[in-house]
């Protein structure tokens, strides 16, 4: 059922289900930004983890935040209800939202729930190639009837944080061991922006998270919307691929990102001046000259965006 938001009344609210996780969350606002640009007069709701609602908070183009809980989901009215997330509590808040048009994707899990079945992004787009997480969500705008245009960059909103001298902000945590680079690496490369960018590294975690390793230079233990501000007024940005990439890329910040098992074809930082490099040996295969390599490239004035190179297997590096 294509052209849904041209159904839809004046001032109509919109749900659009979310949940989790960060990166997610942040590759989300092109899409929200998609809908409020084609429909100004919609009344936009996120329903959004609490932990992660920070990512929408200051938003022009949302009007609620709203807590995975059936009661605020039925009490915001929404009319159309597009899920976004496609995990079961997702489903059973579409389902239960009353509204009128529930959309979501195909291959979700559970599809009954949906009366509105949101196909491929491949098919909305119409390529055939792999598309980033940032096309496959926007793609469900065209689809529910957003004219085709280009995707813009993620939206955060924040004021940068004041430090007293230029710095970048490393992230050198994952959620998995497999996924974390070495962090005696991490320190070679915060030694070289300290001795030849004139860049303080500043290593971020969230709050409990062990910065110990790191307290040779400034550490950061901090709660959601203060990182965004500290990432706001960063200068450049090294970590692994996680959440705080993407919160970078969406404030312009040039990046290198180091990849261990994610595509990054799907995952690598949207519309960013930025190296992805894949580890294809483990995240011990990549040295840090490779790193700082990629740092020097990502801060000219000219770089080109968006590349990543392929640890060990030089038919796969592109640009």
């Amino acid at each position: 059922m294509a052209g849904v938001l041209d159904q839809l009344g004046k001032e109509a609210h919109v749900a659009i289900v979310r949940l989790r996780s960060l990166g997610d969350c942040v590759l989300t606002t092109p899409a929200i930004q998609l809908l409020k640009r084609y429909r100004p007069d919609l009344r936009i709701g996120v329903v959004v983890e609490p932990r992660f609602a920070g990512i929408f908070e200051d938003n022009p183009d949302i009007d609620e935040t709203l807590p995975p809980k059936m009661k605020a989901l039925r009490r915001f009215h929404p009319q159309l209800a597009i899920n976004l997330h496609g995990g079961t509590r997702s489903i059973f808040l579409t389902l239960g939202s009353g509204a009128r048009y529930r959309a979501g994707f195909g291959h979700y899990r559970y599809a009954f729930a949906h009366n509105v079945i949101i196909p491929t992004a491949q098919r909305v787009l119409q390529v055939e190639r792999k598309v980033h997480t940032a096309e496959h969500l926007a793609s469900a705008m065209f689809y529910l009837g957003v004219q085709p245009v280009e995707i813009p960059r993620a939206r955060l909103f924040a004021l940068p944080a004041r430090f007293p001298s230029p710095y970048a902000v490393i992230h050198a945590l994952a959620s998995q061991p497999g996924k974390a680079w070495p962090a005696e690496r991490f320190l070679e490369v915060g030694a070289y922006l300290q001795s030849h960018c004139n860049l303080d590294p500043v290593f971020i975690g969230g709050p409990g998270e062990d910065l110990k390793a790191y307290r040779k230079f400034r550490t950061l233990n901090a709660p959601l919307r203060e990182t965004m501000s500290t990432l706001a007024g960063a200068s450049l940005f090294v970590g692994n691929d996680s959440g705080p990439a993407h919160m970078a890329a969406a404030f312009g910040i040039p990046l290198v990102v180091l990849f261990a098992t994610s595509d990054p074809v799907v995952w690598a930082p949207w519309k960013a001046r930025a190296e992805t490099i894949v580890a294809q040996g483990g995240m011990s295969s990549v040295p840090s000259i490779q790193v700082i390599g990629a740092v020097d490239r990502v801060r000219e004035i000219n770089a080109e965006p968006s590349t990543y190179l392929a640890i060990g297997r030089p038919d796969l590096s592109v640009s």
